[in-house]
């Protein structure tokens, strides 16, 4: 039953589903540590995703009519350039996350705007784009983040946990950064990652059930939807781009997509929509 005062979506949906993906490539811990350079199969795993996954998950996209938003470290648009453009080519968002994945907890605030400032750099001379969304990382933040967000022209993050509908952060001398909050039941890697080497999931030596965990996601969807809220994902093409993967989301958007009270959006179209709903307040 959607609750009293839950949001009014456009176009008369009772709920938002905002899908997103995080094109990690082999970027993250074992790239800015080094070792990743000496382990040939821990690379492989990660450039399975912009390589081969992204594909297959752009023809799911296209086949189900669903607009997405994927986050992608910019030393990704780098290396795969044509594979990045090919998002925005069908009408997807492609938005910052990191340049090597860089936990934003643990570099200083000056990092921060390095990493802001290089990335942008890179998406305007390989994708031609100025993004406007932003997913950490790390899964945390600084104090300053949000501002230096702003700062950057970011409108709105996709990395907190504080609530199942957009929020406002305040941010001095800026309109407010919007949070589209996501949870980490939506995360494939907390049931279907499995690698050897860096040792991920920690202590981890089998992966869930294909069956438990689309009934997990199809629950959340299903519970999210009939409240009026908003739902995320933080999906990873390396991780559910795989070929038996891939029929687990085919499914999946086949149980979303029945519903006709829900409103597709890229995260970018929420944070507007969100902008524009909080001017009328």
């Amino acid at each position: 039953m959607q609750q009293p005062g839950a949001v009014r979506w456009p176009q008369g949906k009772r709920g938002c589903m905002a899908l997103a993906f995080d094109l990690d490539g082999p970027t993250g811990d074992a790239m800015l540590n080094g070792s990743l350079w000496s382990t040939p199969e821990y690379f492989t795993f990660g450039a399975y995703g912009p390589y081969r996954a992204l594909g297959r998950l752009l023809d799911l996209l296209r086949a189900f009519q669903i607009p997405a938003t994927f986050f992608v470290p910019a030393w990704v648009v780098e290396q795969w350039p044509q594979q990045c453009q090919a998002i925005i080519e069908q009408g997807h968002e492609v938005a910052y996350h990191g340049y090597r994945h860089e936990s934003f907890w643990a570099i200083s605030p000056d990092e921060q705007r390095a990493v802001m400032a290089k990335s942008a750099e890179i998406f305007k001379q390989h994708l031609g784009i100025t993004a406007c969304g932003f997913r950490t990382p790390s899964g945390d933040w600084h104090a300053e983040t949000p501002q230096i967000l702003r700062d950057a022209g970011v409108i709105y993050s996709s990395s907190m946990r504080g609530d199942d509908r957009p929020y406002s952060i305040p941010v001095a001398g800026h309109t407010p950064l919007v949070e589209i909050p996501g949870k980490w039941e939506m995360d494939d890697y907390a049931s279907l990652a499995y690698t050897r080497q860096p040792d991920f999931p920690k202590g981890g030596d089998r992966i869930a059930s294909y069956a438990h965990t689309r009934d997990n996601w199809q629950r959340e969807f299903d519970g999210a939807m009939d409240e009026g809220l908003c739902l995320t994902t933080l999906f990873h093409p390396k991780i559910s781009g795989q070929p038996g993967r891939i029929l687990l989301l085919e499914q999946l958007f086949e149980h979303m997509t029945a519903r006709d009270d829900v409103w597709f959006a890229r995260c970018d179209a929420v944070a507007q929509w969100y902008l524009q709903e909080q001017q009328h307040d």
